[in-house]
C-alpha cells in the first residue's frame, strides 16, 4: 500500500471531517479511497474506457397505463442476457417501483437502460453503472470484479 500526504486549510479539514462523520467513516483514508474510486469510475464511464460493468437500473410507472407493464417485461425478456434479476413494488394503487439488477457490456446495459427509462408512462427512472473486469475462468461462468 502506497502512503501520501496532503494538507487542508483548517476550514476544509473540518467541513471534511463532519463529511465523514455524516457518512459514519472511521477515518480520513477510508473516505478519500472512495472518493477516488468514484471519480475514477465516473471518468472511466465518461471516457467509455469500462467496457463492462454491473448496474441497478431503478423507476416508477403507473400499471395502470395501456400496456406498459406488458411492454417493460417483453424488454426485459428481449434482453435476457442483461437482466440477472428483477424486484417488483407496490408504492400504492397505481404506481409501481420496479428496479432490475443487470451486468455485461456497458454500452449496452446503457442503451437498454435509456430503452426502459424512454418508454412512454416510465417516471424517474435512474442507472447506476459500476464499471467491472470481466474475467473467464477455468469453470463454465464468469466473474465480475470492481475496477480499483
Amino acid at each position: 500500500m502506497e502512503r501520501f500526504t496532503i494538507s487542508l486549510s483548517d476550514e476544509l479539514a473540518a467541513d471534511f471531517d463532519h463529511w465523514l462523520q455524516a457518512r459514519g467513516y472511521v477515518n480520513r483514508s477510508e473516505a478519500v479511497r472512495d472518493l477516488l474510486r468514484k471519480e475514477i469510475e465516473t471518468e472511466r464511464l465518461a471516457n467509455d474506457q469500462a467496457t463492462h460493468c454491473v448496474a441497478s437500473l431503478s423507476y416508477v410507472y403507473n400499471h395502470h397505463e395501456r400496456s406498459l407493464a406488458e411492454r417493460l417485461t417483453h424488454l426485459q425478456h428481449h434482453a435476457h442476457d442483461l437482466v440477472v434479476c428483477s424486484m417488483h413494488v407496490h408504492l400504492d394503487h397505481e404506481d409501481c417501483l420496479e428496479s432490475l439488477f443487470l451486468r455485461g457490456s456497458t454500452q449496452v446495459v446503457r442503451g437498454f437502460a435509456e430503452k426502459i427509462c424512454a418508454e412512454s408512462g416510465v417516471r424517474h427512472g435512474s442507472v447506476n453503472l459500476v464499471p467491472v473486469d470481466p474475467s473467464a475462468t477455468e469453470h463454465s461462468h464468469t466473474h465480475f470484479h470492481p475496477l480499483t
